[in-house]
């Protein structure tokens, strides 16, 4: 093989590698979009209704709420602070919770607290989703006794 010859294959080598490389960056890509897109269902559809859940039990920060949420699911769930704060302002924007600076331990924090419009939205709103959380759990079980439950493959 002359010189030639050696610097053709390996410029074919060095593309197909690239090829290669770019199909698994694709694939890689496409598994953490649909990993994102399961996350999703929880914090964009059931977030708000549990956070005011949470604060019915009692008035805490962020932080915590965050953290009372993963304690609950078993740490299954646990939404980012990211997320929450946003969450957290917007709910207070529309008058469901109410927000207090709180230096008691000597740590500046917002408590926040559910208003009466706050319990009022949490009930209707647990009302509304019963059955499509329902719904959702029956297609859940579906979906899993057909993928998982009769063989392992």
């Amino acid at each position: 093989m002359d010189k030639f010859d050696l610097e053709k294959s390996t410029k074919e080598e060095e593309k197909r590698l690239y090829r290669e490389y770019k199909q698994k960056l694709a694939e890689l890509k496409k598994v953490k979009k649909e990993r994102e897109a399961v996350g999703q269902v929880f914090t964009k559809g059931l977030l708000q209704i549990y956070v005011l859940y949470i604060l019915s039990l009692e008035a805490t920060n962020g932080n915590d709420i965050s953290r009372k949420i993963g304690e609950r699911t078993g740490g299954r769930w646990i939404p980012s602070t990211g997320g929450i704060y946003p969450l957290l302002k917007k709910l207070e924007k529309s008058k469901l919770i109410e927000g207090k600076w709180d230096d008691s331990k000597n740590k500046m924090q917002k408590i926040y607290t559910l208003t009466d419009l706050g319990v009022s939205e949490l009930k209707s709103k647990k009302k509304l989703l019963k059955n499509k959380i329902e719904e959702s759990l029956e297609v859940f079980n579906i979906v899993y006794k057909d993928l998982y439950g009769t063989s392992e493959e």
